[in-house]
């Protein structure tokens, strides 16, 4: 059995589903980060069955918790003080995305304008459907 051992103070991302580690790992830019990172990838999860699990020896300040949310909102935020856990951040899906998708209307503001920020509201929570600030193309 493999051993990773606990960090002293930073984030836990937990309950990942099995395989999304490198995925969050490069929607939230962790490479440009000059801490501690440790991907654990299909651990085995009672609650889940298998699961990946991220470690990050920084501030939670860091991290988009919006990018988060939106890539899973079922993910569990360990705040580490200390070597123990002193905080549970919950997600929610979030109301506004900016820059994380991009909206494929060929006919959008975006894809003339290359320059402006691809900005999505949340307008259906239950079925996770975001659409586009600019042309309302649906997004899910």
């Amino acid at each position: 059995m493999l051993n990773i051992s606990g960090i002293v103070n930073g984030v836990v991302l937990d309950h990942i589903q099995a395989g999304k580690s490198m995925q969050i790992y490069k929607y939230l830019g962790l490479d440009k980060l000059d801490c501690q990172i440790a991907i654990i990838k299909n651990v085995r999860s009672d609650k889940m069955g298998k699961k990946d699990i991220i470690k990050i020896e920084c501030g939670i300040d860091t991290l988009n918790l919006d990018v988060l949310g939106y890539l899973d909102h079922n993910i569990t935020i360990n705040i580490i003080s200390d070597g123990k856990v002193c905080d549970k951040i919950p997600l929610t899906l979030p109301k506004k995305i900016t820059n994380v998708i991009r909206c494929k209307n060929p006919r959008c503001i975006t894809s003339v304008e290359p320059h402006l920020p691809h900005i999505f509201h949340l307008t259906d929570p239950e079925t996770e459907l975001y659409r586009c600030a600019y042309c309302e193309e649906k997004y899910r």
